[in-house]
């Protein structure tokens, strides 16, 4: 077997740490990391990733024993003139479901910052329900928190689909909302019909991203709106597109930007952080500034 030798080591947040990342990145004051990590040298350094960043509170996040810290390992070989190439991913994953006091914990911890904060975003990546952070209980205390505060955002994403969550802001791709609708997705007029039936029934914001066709937003009560993705402007890395979209709709829509803002904002942040390869990037503001400015002269 080949042997490959191992130059340096990256650790960086994943999932709703990268949605953290962008966060940071774009000033937000202070942020709340709700989740655990594992007794485990993987969550030693996931927490320390953390604790640098000068604006994010641990005080809800919680090492145990009962649990392995979720780890995606991607071995990349780095070549010189080259791209980086990705080998087969190593992954840490827990396979039981998380301790019932741990859900409940978790919970309370949402409710608890119901009335602190400006948004919450629910990132559930796991591939079996129930086997990470956001489970049922936490799902149905985000739901609880918008009931007691109506202007509250909240936004949910699972890469199994939203089918199982309260009625939330959801954001999800074309995909994801055929799954949840029973319907067939083939244009971007079914997208924003489906996409406007569904806000309507949840009564909170749906996003639905569509890769190079940019995304598609709605609210209850008015027509969706649709912002197409920026032109390719050389290589790609897609990892990370998702996380950058969501942490800027969420900065956005909380600073009481409307949908459309909102979306071309995220559709910036896509395009600089799809650019950045071999890494889950972030758009910072400087970033975000020029290429509006880049397209707005265009």
């Amino acid at each position: 077997m080949p042997v490959h030798n191992v130059v340096r080591v990256r650790s960086q947040p994943g999932a709703a740490g990268t949605i953290l990342n962008n966060l940071v990145a774009l000033g937000v004051g202070e942020i709340f990391a709700v989740g655990f990590c594992g007794e485990d040298g993987e969550g030693f350094e996931l927490k320390r990733s953390l604790a640098i960043q000068p604006t994010v509170n641990l005080e809800h996040f919680v090492t145990t024993p009962l649990r392995r810290t979720f780890v995606y390992c991607k071995p990349l070989v780095m070549e010189p003139g080259q791209p980086p190439r990705e080998l087969n991913r190593l992954d840490s994953k827990n396979w039981t479901e998380t301790p019932a006091a741990l859900q409940q914990d978790l919970a309370a911890r949402v409710a608890a910052l119901t009335n602190r904060v400006d948004a919450i975003i629910l990132m559930d990546q796991v591939d079996i329900a129930e086997t990470g952070v956001v489970s049922r209980p936490v799902a149905t205390a985000a739901r609880a928190a918008v009931v007691s505060r109506p202007d509250l955002l909240v936004l949910a994403d699972s890469r199994r689909g939203l089918q199982h969550f309260p009625p939330l802001g959801f954001k999800m791709n074309a995909a994801e909302l055929a799954r949840l609708s029973g319907t067939p997705v083939d244009s971007v007029a079914s997208v924003k019909a489906q996409a406007t039936e569904l806000a309507a029934k949840n009564g909170q914001p749906v996003f639905v991203t569509l890769a190079e066709q940019g995304i598609i937003g709605a609210i209850a009560g008015l027509p969706a709106e649709h912002i197409m993705a920026y032109p390719v402007r050389g290589p790609i890395d897609i990892v990370g597109a998702g996380d950058a979209t969501m942490a800027n709709l969420t900065a956005a829509l909380a600073g009481r930007a409307d949908i459309p803002e909102a979306m071309q904002l995220a559709m910036t942040a896509a395009s600089l952080v799809i650019h950045q390869l071999g890494t889950t990037g972030t758009a910072t503001v400087p970033q975000l500034a020029d290429l509006l400015r880049q397209r707005i002269e265009h």
